[in-house]
């Protein structure tokens, strides 16, 4: 059963690599995190093509992951709207609440913070995602959820979706282990600047 067998050794190269990818992230954020999430910020999300009053949903972030706030008060202030994901379960791809600044949040499982249940219910033009790796054809290395593959082969059904994701400049690497249902990105956006995916 080889392909099975490919499987079992993507998972195992993907567990090997998230675990050398956590201690470089964490290094790279205790060093610059508040330098480059500023960056980030100023760097906007124009190479995306995506215009106001589209929707942008980005996330609050958690232990060592690049902060994504300057750039969303940046988004609110030019008009785009934004909105934040909503687990509804294990193997089940990402909601999404409207959100801005000063909202009200509800902290879930893993010190996750949501929109609270009463926000309206929207679907996203931008995805903004988290990542440990990702290379230059836009494969992440995510926490092996499977959260954002899922939500990305969702929302990229119904519609256009552009896939931004954030990260510093030494969370690239030559090539992220993937799978057939891995959901490749459109963009990374790191401090040096917006990188496109695929080319």
């Amino acid at each position: 059963m080889p392909s099975a067998h490919l499987a079992d050794s993507t998972l195992q190269e993907k567990k090997a690599l998230r675990a050398e990818m956590r201690e470089i992230r964490a290094a790279a954020i205790a060093e610059h995190g508040p330098r480059a999430a500023e960056l980030i910020g100023k760097h906007g999300i124009g190479f995306g093509s995506v215009r106001p009053p589209a929707w942008v949903s980005g996330f609050l972030p958690i232990g060592a992951e690049l902060d994504p706030t300057p750039l969303m008060q940046r988004l609110a202030d030019q008009g785009y709207g934004l909105c934040l994901p909503v687990m509804e379960g294990k193997g089940k791809p990402l909601l999404f609440r409207a959100w801005k600044p000063g909202d009200g949040l509800v902290e879930v499982m893993w010190g996750i913070r949501e929109p609270l249940p009463t926000a309206a219910s929207v679907e996203p033009d931008v995805l903004l995602s988290p990542l440990l790796a990702f290379d230059r054809q836009g494969y992440r290395l995510g926490y092996g959820g499977g959260f954002y593959d899922r939500t990305l082969a969702r929302l990229r059904s119904l519609k256009p979706v552009v896939a931004i994701g954030l990260a510093l400049d030494e969370q690239r690497v030559d090539a992220v282990p993937h799978a057939d249902y891995d959901e490749p990105l459109d963009w990374v956006l790191t401090p040096s600047g917006p990188v496109r995916c695929g080319t």
